[in-house]
């Protein structure tokens, strides 16, 4: 039996162990106290008007046949929409308890699984959704993830951590997986000699109390990342706090420890580890690299004369390609963004229709594979320049061609009070007017790359604290109200966004936001960005644009 196989028997039997649960928890034999760690563990929650069951999908990685899968269960199970999450992951937002049992089974036929997406243990690995594809990328992080995926799934000892701990990698120039806000994060390097290693930073994280993670090894050889990991979480296990969730996540650790101490421990643990039966060989590596072979790419030429004359005859076309394809590894290919974003719809929903519509575009463009991105939208990493404008045609139909990819109008959102018991505010609502008020594409287009997030409560499951413009669901006076923070960033020069001033009413965030777009297009200088604009005036033209005069900056914006 091969390992994948091997894999598939023991996911299985934890798939059949949990339909026991639940049976029992039916019968009565389970009381609610009892069900609940074992629900939460295999991504089973109970909302505001229904149960939701979250999908974990590694590093955000599809193939058609899963995405099919996705779409049949939706149909049959959900009320025909799935919802793609800022962790890569797929949320059933609206399912039937006596359901999960069938939903699972269905799930495992494609090896895709609820385990662990929730409760305090090691949760989706997440990546760079241009992971193997990017022109800029360094090394393939995917593998990587794979040997962390393998690692964590199933470890019998982090079950049952302190609170979850989340783990990103990347291996390109640009960070576009956000390892500055994860607890775990994993920069792939390259020393002198080529040899690949890892930046390992920890202790970030958003919510209640966000921190940026710090370095806690510059250059890890790569033989070591798994026991390296391994130590962390131990340190993490034996020493985070139990006493108060709010105080139990990895970086409150770090933050109470310092960086210092927490290696010397870290690095005491290791030392029990190293050179250890959790040391990585080549012979490791080589079996789960062949996974990540690149498909049969034609050779192709860079200047595709057809491509070319589509776009100066088309500004429709042209827009979308200048926004949602990004440049290929490879001469003659792109990678393609299909946004999910515009008024009609939550951010991140895909209906049952759509999946199979992307699955299709996928088989037809992709070579069958799709990936899902942190801003809930997702890629076909590898489209020949030749089949973008078929592809565009179809996913205009499709509702999935807004040309916004980077823009105000590609608004990340939760769930919110929708859905979400924790919800203070309808992050929903107020995303779709936004998009509303910021419709025409022109101008949308016109005021450039700017990220405005939208989370429901102080959790920031949308990202709000490191959005360009986020804005938090408060409660205030019995009524749900927004509070707006600016000047945050996800990226490579990641920082929390400034709170501005007191929580306004639904009806006059997109107004407000309206005025403070009305500063920046002001004031900017050339090809200025928002966030460039931002730092050079400082946050008081803009307080003063919102409220009509100048509030005092209360806090670093959390949740």
């Amino acid at each position: 039996m091969d390992r994948d196989d091997d894999e598939q028997r023991k996911m299985n039997a934890r798939v059949a162990e949990f339909l026991a649960q639940i049976g029992r928890y039916r019968a009565g034999a389970l009381t609610e106290e009892e069900f609940r760690p074992l629900r939460l563990q295999n991504g089973l929650y109970v909302m505001r008007e229904a149960p939701m069951l979250r999908i974990g999908i590694p590093y955000g990685v599809l193939s058609s046949l899963q995405l099919r899968r996705l779409a049949r269960i939706t149909r049959t199970y959900d009320r025909g929409y799935g919802h793609f999450t800022t962790r890569q992951n797929v949320q059933l937002n609206r399912v039937a308890f006596e359901d999960v049992p069938e939903i699972l089974v269905e799930l495992a036929a494609v090896r895709l699984y609820s385990v662990r997406t929730s409760g305090n243990c090691i949760r989706n690995i997440t990546s760079d959704p241009f992971a193997g594809v990017a022109a800029d990328e360094r090394i393939d992080p995917r593998p990587w993830c794979e040997i962390l995926r393998r690692w964590s799934l199933l470890h019998p000892d982090f079950g049952r951590l302190p609170r979850k701990l989340k783990i990103a990698v990347t291996g390109a120039q640009q960070d576009r997986a956000l390892i500055r806000v994860h607890d775990i994060g994993l920069e792939i390097l390259t020393n002198d000699v080529g040899e690949p290693g890892f930046r390992v930073l920890v202790g970030g994280g958003l919510g209640r109390n966000p921190a940026l993670a710090r370095e806690l090894e510059p250059f890890l050889p790569w033989h070591h990342l798994v026991s390296f990991c391994e130590a962390i979480v131990r340190v993490y296990d034996r020493h985070g706090r139990r006493d108060d969730p709010y105080k139990a996540r990895l970086k409150t650790l770090v933050g109470s420890l310092g960086t210092a101490e927490l290696r010397r421990l870290v690095m005491q643990e290791w030392a029990t580890l190293a050179d250890g039966s959790l040391t990585l060989t080549e012979a490791d590596l080589d079996p789960i690299r062949s996974r990540f072979l690149e498909p049969p790419y034609q050779d192709r030429p860079e200047d595709d004369v057809a491509h070319r004359r589509r776009l100066s005859g088309n500004p429709a076309f042209a827009a979308w390609t200048r926004r949602n394809t990004h440049p290929h590894r490879r001469p003659g290919y792109r990678i393609v963004t299909l946004s999910t974003k515009h008024a009609q719809t939550a951010s991140g929903d895909l209906s049952s229709d759509q999946m199979e519509q992307v699955a299709d575009w996928a088989d037809d463009y992709s070579f069958g594979e799709v990936r899902i991105t942190h801003e809930q939208n997702l890629v076909l990493p590898h489209v020949r320049k030749c089949d973008l404008y078929p592809l565009w045609v179809s996913a205009r139909a499709a509702g999935l061609a807004s040309p916004n990819r980077g823009l105000l109008t590609d608004i990340i959102a939760c769930p919110g009070g929708r859905y979400c018991d924790l919800a203070k505010a309808d992050s929903i609502g107020l995303a779709q007017a936004i998009q509303a008020r910021f419709a025409d594409s022109g101008v949308a287009q016109d005021i450039g790359e700017l990220a405005l997030n939208v989370s429901g409560c102080v959790n920031g499951c949308a990202h709000h604290a490191v959005a360009h413009i986020g804005i938090r669901g408060v409660e205030k006076n019995d009524r749900a109200c927004y509070q707006i923070s600016i000047g945050g960033d996800a990226g490579d020069a990641a920082r929390f966004g400034t709170v501005i001033g007191p929580a306004l009413s639904g009806e006059e965030i997109p107004a407000a936001v309206e005025r403070l777009i009305g500063v920046y297009l002001s004031h900017r200088r050339g090809g200025e960005r928002f966030a460039e604009t931002g730092d050079r005036l400082g946050t008081a033209p803009f307080c003063r644009a919102v409220y009509g005069e100048e509030q005092p900056i209360a806090k670093v914006a959390n949740g």
